[in-house]
């Protein structure tokens, strides 16, 4: 039997200051091959309807509704007829009282999920927060979902109270990210894609502009938004927000791609960043800043290179010659191809939906 998802999230059609997108393509998608009907409310904030990077998909209805609080109340009736209700973390509008009035017009019988994209925030703000909406509602919730942090988020959602909580990590969408014909326009040496946020700032000082400055006759792109203000060496080169569009041939044009994680992820471990699987679905040799859990997805030195610091981001932009970078790529693309796709993701929430849903259905 067709089951309906109610899902409410940031946005699905706009990446816009949002790095969940890919993920939400991603697992939705996936979903929908497996027979699932899912709806994504997402609200008209940010100016991300504004700088859309798809239309409204052929798998996934989509709602948008207004940045008001009125608009949010209706929109969240919305969840009254599905068998599976979703609120995710970061919508961006009134998240506590959109958890609130989404759980509230859930039906008795659906199964209720709360799908984490920002563990490790989402956690401290509960822990320094015994009234936290979200804790006080993990009673009423089925089953938390996280996009990352492995063993030391599911004790930590355990310990405040989740009846549930199992990491279903991010993946690759073979028919999004892929290989590419490398583009002139963002040819260099090593390229760092990502939005400026106050916890990622030390670590892209780090790992991305020190390098810059060690290796000053190599070339650096940057792209992302917010770093226009950002005093940077003479060879690197900003790019701006880059759309998804242009993310196979960024990485695919580029001899590295750094992925540098935020401060709470890297800290946590075991919290691969959507562009790591984009990276090598594109075939482009990643390196990474260090954090535990990076062998459960690719083996450093043969399918991704990992950096302790700027200097070894320095020497290997030095020394990783366009060779040695092509086979790490390529090497990378079949192990995320064979293990790490969106495909495999759904048949994981497809499993735990199952089974939390007769558990369910027990209780009633």
């Amino acid at each position: 039997m067709t089951k309906s998802i109610a899902f409410f999230g940031s946005s699905l059609l706009s990446a816009y200051w949002n790095g969940a997108a890919t993920y939400y393509r991603g697992m939705i998608r996936a979903l929908a091959d497996r027979g699932y009907r899912v709806t994504f409310h997402e609200p008209d904030v940010y100016d991300r309807q504004r700088n859309r990077d798809i239309d409204p998909p052929p798998w996934c209805r989509v709602v948008v509704y207004d940045g008001t609080v009125e608009a949010l109340r209706r929109a969240a009736r919305g969840a009254s007829q599905a068998d599976i209700v979703v609120k995710c973390s970061g919508v961006g509008l009134e998240d506590d009282l959109l958890l609130e009035e989404v759980l509230s017009a859930a039906r008795p019988d659906a199964l209720r999920v709360f799908w984490d994209v920002d563990a490790p925030a989402t956690l401290a703000a509960m822990q320094a927060a015994p009234d936290h909406p979200l804790r006080r509602a993990l009673p009423r919730i089925d089953l938390v979902l996280t996009y990352g942090g492995g063993e030391p988020v599911v004790r930590a959602y355990r310990a405040l109270g989740a009846h549930a909580c199992v990491p279903v990590y991010n993946a690759l969408d073979p028919e999004t990210h892929h290989p590419v014909a490398p583009q002139d326009r963002f040819a260099g040496d090593l390229a760092f894609l990502g939005n400026r946020l106050p916890d990622r700032d030390d670590r892209v000082k780090e790992f991305f502009i020190k390098p810059a400055q060690y290796v000053p006759d190599a070339g650096f792109l940057l792209g992302g938004s917010g770093w226009q203000d950002v005093a940077l060496p003479a060879n690197v080169r900003r790019l701006g927000h880059v759309g998804t569009g242009d993310h196979n041939a960024l990485n695919g044009s580029s001899r590295l791609v750094l992925n540098i994680a935020r401060d709470s992820m890297a800290a946590n471990g075991f919290s691969p960043a959507t562009r790591v699987f984009e990276a090598a679905g594109a075939a482009a040799c990643l390196v990474t800043d260090a954090w535990e859990g990076i062998e459960m997805f690719l083996v450093p030195d043969r399918e991704v290179l990992v950096a302790r610091d700027g200097r070894d981001v320095a020497d290997l932009v030095r020394e990783v010659g366009h060779e040695r970078a092509r086979l790490i790529g390529e090497a990378a693309m079949r192990r995320v191809l064979a293990e790490h796709t969106y495909a495999h993701r759904a048949a994981q929430a497809d499993e735990l939906f199952n089974r939390h849903a007769r558990r369910v259905e027990a209780a009633e």
